[in-house]
Formats: structure tokens, sequence, C-alpha cells
């Protein structure tokens, strides 16, 4: 088997994840969080578990209901986001869940603005293409710019499938998602750069092997570490989506779609790339 005679059939895997993704995106968008839309996030501890069903009526009592979300958490933990409530409000759900549920402890009460939601986005298209830009500028330095755009080709399927998948499992888009994001293109051109390399040190030696087989053997030398190194961050992700508690729980999922897309791209999208921009080229 020839990873890059096969290259149509890894294309199509690809397109086949990537186009229910875009259709949730252009259809339902991305499930925002308070960092993007605005409004309060309070958190409680209480000296007993606490289910979201003894806490909606009171929300229903108090006319905060409406967009409202409260999930439980580790430790009788209880996150309750709602639309931005004055302190009055805040006030007043505090001293209601105190007299219908119990003691509590509060650990946060924060508010954020949507002024601050539409500048955290902004930031957040700006980084992307800041590193974007640098890389191009640094792999076409070391290598050519033809492996810069196949690099990039797989940031861009990176972003895509990460971005389409959390929109289709509607999980909660927060200020982490842009650091989550920015973490998944640094892992996924890592692993690009370590297979680019490798090609480029089997075409000085093996100058007389055609082009695609010199692109096979260069991925099989580096697969064991891609694998390798993929599996071991699946593991410790998987064990954080179990253990961490729903607060980091869509941060976390959201690393790991972005991951094994990237190692998938990495070793499937990106060296096949280059090998057609290549036979473009030359042809």
């Amino acid at each position: 088997m020839n990873l890059i005679k096969l290259r149509k059939f890894w294309y199509l895997i690809s397109l086949l994840v990537i186009i229910p993704g875009l259709v949730s995106l252009f259809t339902k968008g991305l499930n925002y969080g308070i960092d993007f839309t605005g409004g309060s996030l309070i958190e409680v501890k209480f000296e007993r578990p606490v289910t979201p069903g003894e806490v909606r009526p009171l929300l229903v009592e108090l006319r905060l209901s409406e967009g409202s979300r409260i999930q439980t958490s580790a430790g009788n933990t209880l996150l309750i986001r709602t639309r931005d409530l004055s302190q009055e409000e805040s006030d007043r759900l505090l001293k209601g869940l105190q007299q219908k549920i119990g003691t509590l402890e509060l650990l946060r009460n924060e508010k954020v603005g949507p002024a601050i939601g539409k500048e955290l986005r902004n930031k957040a298209f700006l980084s992307l293409a800041i590193a974007f830009a640098l890389m191009i500028i640094y792999i076409t330095i070391r290598f050519e710019f033809r492996f810069a755009l196949a690099a990039i080709a797989a940031l861009f399927h990176d972003i895509v499938v990460t971005v389409g998948l959390v929109s289709l499992l509607g999980l909660e888009v927060e200020g982490a998602f842009i650091a989550a994001l920015l973490t998944i293109v640094g892992y996924s051109i890592n692993d690009t750069i370590v297979i680019f390399d490798r090609i480029r040190e089997n075409l000085g030696k093996r100058k007389k092997e055609p082009l695609d087989e010199v692109i096979h053997n260069s991925i099989l030398q580096t697969l064991a570490r891609s694998i390798n190194t993929v599996l071991t961050v699946i593991f410790c992700l998987v064990a954080l989506i179990i253990f961490g508690g729903v607060t980091i729980r869509a941060f976390i999922i959201t690393m790991l779609i972005g991951v094994i897309s990237g190692a998938y791209s990495s070793i499937f999208n990106a060296s096949p790339i280059w090998y057609d921009l290549r036979r473009l080229s030359t042809s």
C-alpha cells in the first residue's frame, strides 16, 4: 500500500468529516458562552449534592431562566450561567439558593460584557492569522513555499474539523476555545514539520526513487513517532475528560478533536498536498 497513491481516499475521509461540521456551523452556529455573548457566571458549592432540577424552579421564579444553563461539578459544586445580572438580581439568586437548597459557599461571581466578547472574537481571528503568516515565513525559509502551503492547508483542515465538530456536538465555546485552537495548531505543525524534514532528508538520499515512494517511505519512518505521541496525548486528554470536571470538559474535548485531526492531517493530508503541488508546478 502506497499512502500517496491513496491520497484521494484520505482527502475523501477528511471531506466526510468536514462537510457535516460545516453544515452544522452554517445552520446552527457555535454555542457561544458568556465570554463571547456577555452574561453572569456564578459558581457555588453546597454541603450536599444538588441537581440542576432543584435550581431551575428558582431561576423561573426570579425570571432568570431564559438562556440560563446549570451545570454540576465535582464536590457538590454548581455552575449557573445567566444573562448579565445586576448586583440586586445576583444577591436575590444567592439568597434564594441558600433558603431553598441549603448553606453554600460562593466560589465565583463573574460578569462579562458583550463588548469583551467581541474583542475576544476579533483577537482570536487575529491570533490565528498572525500564527499562520509566521509559519508560512518560517517553513518557506527552512524548506520551500510549497511545503508552507501544504502545512497551512493541513492546519486549515484541523481548524475547520475542530470548529465544525464543536458546532455539531453543541460544545460551549468560551475564551479557552481560542487557546485550544492555537494549541492544536502548534501540535499539528510540529508533527507536520517532522515528516517534512524526513522527506527533505530522503529526497537527497533517494534521488532515483519515484517521488511518491520517497514520501511514502518518509511517512512510514516517522509513523511510529507520530502514533506514539498522539496516543500519549489522547490518554491524558481522556483521563481529564473523565476526571477533570465539567468546567474544563468542553475545552478538553475540543483539544481531543484537534489533536486527532492534527495527527491525521500531518500523516494523510500535508505530504500528499505537497506532492500534488509539486506535480502541478513541474507539469
